[in-house]
């Protein structure tokens, strides 16, 4: 099944972005040592590592390849990186962390203006021109990606700290029309996939490969697979609500039990 993350004949794994994510991992691990009376081993440390081991899953391991083959692929990583990853990041900061830590959060929308420009910008990140433009424009394209991972920090938090169920219901309703989109056009004919174009273009994978991996079945790339894409979202989303609401609930208690 996975024969499609090899390019041009070997395994793509992203070296840089695991050494930044390790010496995140370690300079978190000695703040967690030296500001908190959290050990390593606790339920938060754990969330925080998870969450940059997902991280690295999603966009430097071979497998992330897959989420330009079809947009139902795409979409999950887009879930993952949006609706998995700010609340687990959020979940594993320890309240006690140092205040200069916290100054972080002046660099951040207030959360209503970001869940509003994310529901916004992720909207037209999927319109048809957008994604072509940005297919063929990596510098403009990754920093989209980040701008869209910086709103989703920001609207997560009121959901995470404190559990705020209006909110979570609002970025549920925002979300839905790029979810409409997938679905609507995956019914009247489907989008073609510029990321598969491009990669086809010999940008990501040469057409010999692409054409050699016979990985996905007949639903991918086609109408249903837009479809998928779009249920899929809403799914992974309701998803990280439920589970945000639940984490949340168990690491505060814990964590101010400890403080206490």
């Amino acid at each position: 099944m996975f024969y499609a993350v090899w390019l041009e004949g070997q395994l793509v794994w992203n070296i840089p972005l695991l050494t930044g994510l390790i010496c995140i991992a370690v300079l978190y691990g000695c703040l967690v040592t030296f500001y908190t009376n959290i050990k390593i081993y606790h339920k938060q440390p754990l969330l925080f590592f998870l969450c940059l081991g997902i991280l690295y899953v999603t966009l430097g391991s071979p497998l992330s390849t897959l989420s330009h083959l079809s947009f139902s692929f795409h979409m999950m990583q887009m879930s993952i990186l949006y609706f998995i990853i700010p609340p687990l990041f959020l979940l594993g900061i320890p309240e006690s962390f140092p205040k200069i830590l916290k100054g972080i959060n002046k660099l951040f929308l207030p959360p209503l203006v970001a869940l509003y420009t994310f529901a916004v910008l992720f909207l037209m990140y999927h319109l048809p021109i957008v994604l072509t433009f940005l297919s063929k424009n990596s510098f403009v394209h990754n920093g989209y990606l980040v701008l869209l991972f910086i709103m989703a920090l920001s609207m997560w938090c009121p959901i995470v700290k404190d559990r705020n169920k209006p909110f979570a219901l609002l970025s549920g309703l925002l979300l839905m029309p790029a979810c409409i989109l997938f679905i609507i056009t995956g019914f009247i004919g489907g989008l073609n996939n510029p990321f598969l174009a491009q990669m086809t273009a010999n940008l990501c994978i040469s057409p010999s490969a692409i054409s050699s991996l016979h990985i996905l079945p007949p639903p991918f790339n086609t109408g249903l697979d837009q479809i998928m894409a779009g249920i899929l979202m809403i799914v992974m989303h309701k998803f990280a609500l439920i589970l945000t609401v639940r984490f949340g609930k168990k690491v505060h208690v814990q964590e101010w039990g400890r403080m206490g």
